[in-house]
């Protein structure tokens, strides 16, 4: 990160660059067959090991290819949301891990429709799925995600223990942050597991917006994830869809976004 980039995001407290984790082989999903209906025999075939999938046998799902690569491109449906309707959401074991980094690429459509917000892909660990209003107690688990909201802005969003509220916390991205339409978005995000007792877990989350150099948007390093050290970071949370609680949140129109380059180096 060079000076200028520094200065701009002085607000952020830390800033913690450092090198990608590659203490053990990274986890790769590649994305099988021709391009077409993402099926639920390729879903098991390139996400092994998921315990459910929604938005998959709901045909939600397709495989594109463009600019020499594939993507999963993810179909919003026109006045719905949440996973199973909207838009497609699993959770992708990865082994358990103190120290996590996922790194994808998403390219909203031309035309896509922020309307209030809707989720984007992290990372989670813990015996339960902690989203959706079940929040998190220090032992059940925890999840940190991405979020679009209205006008293209940027917001990590957090199920931990101290979460303010049954929904979860959101750490806005820079007040002049905005993701671009049909450009390839790199996402960065860094997990580390706190010490038991106290509030020393990370949060980091780059985004590099096409040609543009990669900037920081998050950085946290007081996050209480966990009581005990049952658990760790665990899954991929690949979760894609407008939402929000109520129809208010529904697209007005068809659109979609395009994910690719998905991997998680661990430590």
């Amino acid at each position: 990160m060079n000076a200028q980039i520094m200065i701009r995001f002085a607000f952020i407290s830390i800033l913690f660059v450092g090198a990608s984790l590659h203490a053990a082989e990274p986890s790769r999903v590649t994305f099988s067959g021709v391009p077409g209906p993402y099926t639920v025999e390729r879903w098991k075939t390139d996400w092994p090991g998921c315990e459910f999938e929604d938005g998959v046998k709901e045909g939600n799902l397709s495989v594109v290819e463009q600019d020499a690569r594939k993507w999963l491109r993810v179909s919003y449906v026109t006045g719905q949301i949440g996973p199973e309707k909207n838009g497609a959401g699993w959770r992708f074991p990865i082994g358990t891990h103190a120290e996590a980094e996922l790194r994808y690429t998403v390219r909203f459509g031309a035309d896509f429709d922020w309307v209030k917000g809707g989720k984007l892909p992290g990372l989670c660990g813990g015996p339960e799925n902690v989203s959706g209003g079940r929040p998190a107690d220090g032992m059940n688990g925890f999840s940190a995600r991405l979020m679009w909201r209205k006008d293209g802005r940027g917001e990590a969003y957090v199920y931990h223990k101290n979460q303010s509220d049954k929904y979860g916390d959101s750490f806005a991205f820079p007040l002049d942050f905005r993701f671009p339409t049909h450009t390839p978005i790199q996402v960065r995000m860094r997990v580390a597991m706190n010490d038991v007792g106290q509030r020393n877990g990370k949060l980091y989350v780059w985004i590099t917006p096409g040609e543009s150099p990669e900037v920081q948007v998050v950085a946290r390093t007081d996050m209480e994830w966990r009581t005990e050290d049952a658990f760790g970071v665990d899954s991929l949370y690949f979760e894609s869809f407008h939402g929000g609680s109520d129809a208010s949140w529904a697209p007005t129109r068809a659109c979609h976004a395009d994910f690719g380059e998905i991997r998680v180096d661990v430590k």
